[in-house]
């Protein structure tokens, strides 16, 4: 007679588990290699690069609030973010003209241009690290991850 394994309501099904754990295995040493390709290459943090990356998609600026909002990460994490490049004069705190109490941040004609020569080598290191996926196998991964993403949305179902 075999043993079968009961599981807690509490703890993740197999596949669930196995499923996150191959997310994270693979997530993983990309991050860790663009970090230290940006370190490298351009002396800046992998969280400072998706702050300017945040700020290029908007050159109007952003709130502190949508810094944290589009990285989902704190304010207090994005307010020293944002002082370290200030410093580097990568980006510029404008005061809101019709809200004084509202900051909007955006990127200096500075940050602008090393954030595209950042983002541009972070694109070729990335299709060299992924070149050998496949372009169909790409896309194919792609719709089931936006899959997962829209049933995983706001923490799976209730």
């Amino acid at each position: 007679m075999t043993a079968q394994r009961k599981e807690s309501p509490a703890s993740p099904a197999p596949n669930e588990l196995r499923l996150w754990v191959r997310l994270l295995r693979t997530v993983r040493p990309i991050e860790v290699e663009l970090r230290r390709r940006l370190e490298r290459e351009f002396g800046v943090t992998l969280p400072k690069f998706d702050v300017l990356a945040a700020l290029a998609r908007k050159p109007s600026g952003m709130t502190m609030t949508e810094v944290s909002r589009f990285l989902m990460v704190s304010n207090g994490n994005v307010t020293g973010l944002i002082d370290r490049l200030v410093a580097d004069r990568l980006v510029v705190r404008v005061a809101d003209e019709e809200d004084r109490r509202a900051t909007f941040v955006r990127l200096t004609p500075k940050g602008l241009r090393r954030f595209t020569a950042m983002a541009e080598a972070h694109a070729r290191w990335l299709e060299e690290m992924l070149a050998g996926f496949g372009s169909q196998r790409s896309e194919a991964l792609i719709s089931l991850l936006d899959e997962l993403k829209d049933a995983t949305r706001a923490g799976g179902p209730a």
